[in-house]
Order: structure tokens, then sequence, then C-alpha cells
């Protein structure tokens, strides 16, 4: 990797420049195209990944055997950050291509040496794991305690939030699947489906294949936070 785009990476851009420097030498890349796996949950975590382009959803099972979309990864972002401060636990998560991708990643072990020399690269990967971690314990919460027609407004905001751009038209387009946004909410296809269409019937969104056209993001609003009519 080219320094000067290293740089470019939030979670790398406050490093020394010679740990910098090391990152970029040591850098690997690997691709995978739509559909396929980068890992899968329980692998051992050899490696930390930062999303070069593309989009990957990470995936995790939960006991009663339904997937669950844990987070969607967007480029400059970094995933299975576990490989560096866990050298003995596999993955917690399954990391599957949403559209063809391509990611840079480090060896974990060359990670945690470089980590005893510059610790501000730890502190840098935990602040950001931390925040992961909190989005996730809200996910879960959300699972818990809200309608499902909450749950799957909320995603559909956190997604505009992190990836939508208005259109020429001012709608807000998604790259997602109904079986994505099932994942994310934590609920069936044939729900998802329902609620998508009785919110397309009000005029709120639109969808085509493995796309949601978002119209009316106030009316999503609405529904997340229960404001009524």
């Amino acid at each position: 990797m080219n320094i000067e785009n290293l740089k470019k990476i939030s979670l790398f851009a406050d490093l020394p420049e010679s740990l910098q420097a090391r990152l970029a030498e040591t850098c690997l890349e690997r691709s995978a195209e739509e559909g396929e796996f980068f890992f899968f949950e329980g692998d051992e975590a050899r490696h930390m990944y930062i999303l070069k382009e593309g989009q990957v959803k990470l995936l995790q099972n939960t006991q009663d055997g339904q997937q669950v979309a844990m987070r969607i990864v967007l480029p400059g972002q970094m995933f299975a950050g576990i490989a560096m401060l866990n050298p003995t636990g596999g993955y917690q998560v399954t990391a599957q291509a949403m559209k063809d991708s391509s990611a840079y990643l480090w060896d974990g072990s060359l990670l945690r040496e470089l980590a005893d020399t510059y610790p501000q690269l730890a502190m840098s990967v935990m602040q950001v794991m931390r925040a992961y971690v909190q989005e996730m314990q809200a996910r879960y919460r959300e699972m818990a305690t809200e309608r499902v027609d909450r749950r799957v407004a909320r995603s559909l905001l956190r997604m505009t939030q992190i990836s939508g751009a208005p259109g020429e038209d001012g709608s807000i387009q998604l790259a997602l699947s109904r079986q994505d946004l099932a994942e994310m909410s934590g609920t069936t296809l044939y729900t998802v489906s329902r609620i998508l269409s009785e919110w397309e019937r009000h005029g709120i969104l639109k969808t085509g294949r493995e796309k949601v056209f978002i119209l009316h993001p106030h009316n999503l609003v609405q529904i997340a936070e229960e404001l009524g009519e």
C-alpha cells in the first residue's frame, strides 16, 4: 500500500509516520466477489481487515439458529479487530461480501508486535472496537424490547446515515436486499417484505432488486421513535 493512501484511513491517520510506513509495507490485499466470504465465525482470527472497496456484512448466529447482521462495513472501516487484541480467540462473526469487495489486511501477530513498540496502535484499534461494541449492545437491546417495525425503521435509518446519498429525485438509495434487512433487524424475510410493502403503499419508500429507495426519511423517524402519525 502507498503510505499516502494509508494515511487516509482514519484508524491510522494520527499514528507516528514510522509506524505508518511499517503498516504500509506489511499490508496484504484480498478480494471477495458478491456473496463470497472473507472468513467465518469461529475461524482462527489471524488477520485484521480494513475494507478498501465494496460492502461487507458481519453476521452472527443466535442460539436459536437465526442469522443476524451485526453491522454493515463500508470502505475505510475496520473489521476483525479481534485478531490483534485476542490471539487465542476465533472470529466472533462471519464476514460476507454484499457486492464485489476488496480489503486490506494485516497479520494479527505482526500487529501485536508493533503495538508493543507503538501503544498508540492498540489504543486506536480499541477505541474503534469500543464504538462497535456499543453499537451492537444497542442493537441487541432493540431486538429484545422493540416492535419489529421500529427495528426495521431503525435499521434503514442507520444505513442512510452511513451510506445513503440523495439522488437527483431526492430519494436515498440503499444497496440492501430484503434478506439483508431481515438479518439486520433480527426478523424474518416474510415480516420485512410485509412491512416494506405497507410502507411502499404509503409512499414512504420504494423497493427495487436488492435496493431500497427512501422517499420520506422523516416518516421512518416517526415510526422508529413512535412519534405518531
